[in-house]
């Protein structure tokens, strides 16, 4: 962790790391839209409706991944200062509303043939759309003070806070009657669902998730950049030179 926590260690990994990502990513998503298009079958009780599963799922697990990564980085930057995390976590705020709005849009596709409505308060629904909200002001306050590290710890606290609605979403099937189906894919027992469904949602989540990772490698990178940037400006307007990130390095 010391070790990636420096900016110059960080674009090196990156950079060798980002071209396999992608290419898994389009292999995986490519693979995965074939099995889920033309050789997964229609389910019984929603028809060919049951397609937008390979969208909805995958986007509402890189949601909770995307927020959960930024409180992750939020409280690594707040507790060990570590010159990276506050970037990681901006870097992933907008990826992860992205699909937190992706979730609800293909949700609301769902619901309507399904539910006769696009939308209902239902409990996992409102606990997605408050997550939305909460990247929302997270970025909003992100860019609400002139000292950017002012801005980075208020949003940083935010995120902190916000954490609580994670599992909120992943157990509100659980402990309300909603109209929402229960879990079906991570079970203790197992998942429920049929071999030839779950083999093109299983490739659709890891591909989307190689995705996610590589955008926020490429986010973050700019970041970096963008730091370096900043502190050669400064050095030409005020006459002193403030180290950029990309060469401080931890431990």
């Amino acid at each position: 962790m010391q070790r990636l926590a420096n900016p110059a260690q960080f674009l090196r990994l990156s950079k060798q790391l980002q071209p396999w990502l992608a290419a898994a990513s389009v292999l995986l998503i490519g693979a995965g839209l074939y099995f889920a298009l033309l050789v997964s079958p229609a389910d019984y009780q929603q028809g060919q409706t049951v397609r937008i599963m390979y969208v909805h799922v995958p986007s509402a697990w890189l949601g909770m991944v995307g927020y959960s990564t930024m409180a992750l980085a939020s409280a690594v930057g707040l507790i060990w200062k570590h010159p990276l995390a506050d970037l990681v976590a901006k870097a992933a705020a907008p990826i992860g509303a992205s699909f937190t709005f992706l979730c609800l849009a293909t949700g609301s596709l769902w619901g309507k043939p399904m539910w006769g409505t696009w939308w209902a308060w239902d409990a996992r629904l409102t606990s997605m759309l408050i997550l939305l909200f909460l990247y929302l002001g997270y970025m909003a306050l992100q860019s609400a003070f002139d000292d950017p590290s002012r801005g980075a710890r208020a949003s940083a606290i935010l995120a902190l806070a916000g954490f609580i609605n994670v599992p909120v979403i992943k157990f509100s099937v659980d402990w309300w009657k909603t109209l929402h189906q229960p879990a079906s894919l991570l079970k203790v027992s197992g998942p429920a669902i049929h071999p030839a469904m779950l083999t093109p949602l299983l490739l659709m989540v890891t591909g989307f998730t190689c995705f996610f990772v590589v955008v926020l490698l490429i986010r973050v990178r700019s970041e970096i950049i963008a730091s370096k940037i900043r502190a050669i400006r400064l050095t030409q307007i005020h006459g002193t030179r403030e180290e950029p990130l990309a060469d401080h390095a931890v431990g």
